[in-house]
């Protein structure tokens, strides 16, 4: 007897409908997104020479361009229209964050909560406009490759040691909005590593999108097969935008905890702000 694929979430979910721009949604794109593209654009020339300098002053630490990118984000919030606040204070001290994913409105929304450096893999790296983001912004690639499993350990060690905070999706993916998939433990077996900093620990942090009034709960998600062009464009499009609430959690001690002890703990927490809303 053969066994049954196994299904993906979101294969059972109803299909969003995404609604198309009207004459007036078409206006609010380009007024939208002309600015967006210009303070990114403005942005990434800019970081290339603060880069360098800071090279010069500080070595590997970024205590100019980190914030330079929290303030871009920011920007990119306002001008997209979506209201944006933020609850709690960041960590302090060694340490990594583990956040929730929703969207690809989580690059901006979690860069204006702090600075952070995003976790992504590597295929990411080829995506046409995004490489020159991820790259300008010190995104953190990894493969899934048991062979670099010991480098690329040894890579996040440095940077932590550097003071940078890498944020990792422990849900492997993103959701709907209106979901919590099920962290995968495995991925905080790097933060037992033996070559990073004592007294590390470890930030959950909850994204929680509030849709327009008027759309689909979900109208903010961005998962499964949706294209991210027609997504980017009902975004840009409504007039009334909703909102979002980044809560930046107590963070975890790694002492003394194993990787399923943090797993569960980081979800926890992330489950309890994001049922608060």
């Amino acid at each position: 007897m053969t066994e049954s694929p196994r299904t993906i979430w979101w294969e059972t979910e109803p299909e969003m409908a995404l609604p198309k721009p009207g004459p007036l949604g078409w206006a609010l794109v380009v007024l939208r997104g002309l600015p967006i593209a210009l303070t990114l654009l403005i942005g990434v020339l800019c970081i290339l020479p603060m880069r360098w300098i800071e090279q010069l002053f500080a070595g590997p630490r970024r205590p100019v361009t980190g914030p330079w990118v929290q303030g871009v984000c920011r920007l990119c919030l306002i001008f997209m229209g979506i209201r944006w606040r933020c609850i709690g204070k960041p960590l302090k001290g060694p340490g990594a964050v583990v956040a929730n994913h929703s969207s690809w409105l989580d690059i901006f929304v979690l860069n204006a909560a702090m600075p952070v450096f995003f976790v992504s893999k590597a295929e990411v790296s080829t995506w046409p406009g995004i490489n020159i983001l991820t790259r300008v912004t010190d995104t953190h690639f990894v493969t899934r490759d048991p062979k670099l499993a010991r480098a690329q350990a040894e890579e996040f060690a440095e940077r932590t040691r550097a003071g940078h905070r890498l944020l990792f999706f422990p849900e492997g993916t993103s959701s709907d909005g209106r979901r919590l998939l099920p962290f995968k433990a495995t991925l905080f077996q790097g933060f037992l590593d033996p070559a990073l900093p004592s007294g590390l620990a470890v930030q959950p942090i909850a994204a929680v999108y509030h849709a327009p009034k008027g759309e689909d709960a979900r109208f903010y998600g961005w998962w499964g097969r949706m294209d991210l062009g027609p997504h980017l464009l009902a975004v840009l499009s409504r007039a009334r935008q909703g909102s979002v609430t980044v809560h930046l959690l107590p963070p975890i001690p790694v002492e003394g905890e194993s990787r399923k002890t943090l797993s569960a703990k980081a979800e926890t927490a992330i489950e309890k702000a994001w049922h608060r809303g």
